[in-house]
């Protein structure tokens, strides 16, 4: 059963006011990097998916497109990501129109990362607890070396941060994740786009 937390109630009016004011700065870049895209990948220009939130409800993930579309040639995810899409998955420019799913309340600046909504049923009751907050456009396992820890060390920061989760951490996690992002540490998972699937 999900615990409220004092923090819970302050952390959301600060994801909103965040989120604003970040969708209002980011808009030129946002604007520039949709052009980009468009013209690496054609339409569209956003990526829509379907993610498990808060409490394991479904919501659509939003986020510049990284990868082309299929074809014989290229069929994987690590052969239909694109120059364009590395840099953008490099840089965390790909995340900016997810802060219209934070905005909306699907998700929060820090939280677990949402994953598919295949993963539901392949988690242990310890790590489905991941999904007693909402996911984040950060994480304290994204802040800990991304996709470059394992799926069980992913999940075991995700239930650290459900228990401890507070002002100081979630200010304390996106500083570490714009180190991260700056250095372009552990974006991608040997011979993967992202990681390789979880299988429980």
């Amino acid at each position: 059963m999900r615990e409220r937390r004092p923090y819970d109630t302050p952390k959301r009016l600060l994801d909103i006011a965040a989120s604003a004011v970040g969708l209002v700065v980011s808009a030129p870049v946002q604007l520039v990097t949709a052009a980009v895209v468009l013209a690496a990948h054609g339409r569209p220009v956003l990526f829509r998916q379907e993610r498990p939130g808060r409490d394991g409800e479904i919501f659509e993930l939003v986020k510049f497109r990284t990868m082309r579309h299929p074809d014989p040639t290229h069929q994987t995810d690590a052969q239909r990501l694109t120059g364009v899409g590395r840099f953008l998955r490099a840089t965390s420019l790909d995340e900016l129109p997810t802060l219209v799913n934070v905005l909306k309340g699907d998700m929060s600046l820090v939280g677990p990362r949402p994953l598919l909504v295949r993963y539901l049923d392949r988690y242990t009751p310890e790590q489905a607890r991941r999904h007693e907050v909402r996911p984040g456009i950060t994480g304290l396992a994204q802040a800990s070396g991304r996709n470059g820890l394992s799926w069980e060390q992913k999940f075991a920061l995700d239930v650290e941060y459900v228990d401890a989760r507070s002002l100081a951490l979630d200010l304390k996690i996106l500083a570490m994740t714009v180190g991260s992002v700056l250095k372009r540490e552990g974006i991608s998972q040997q011979g993967e786009a992202t990681m390789s699937e979880f299988l429980g």
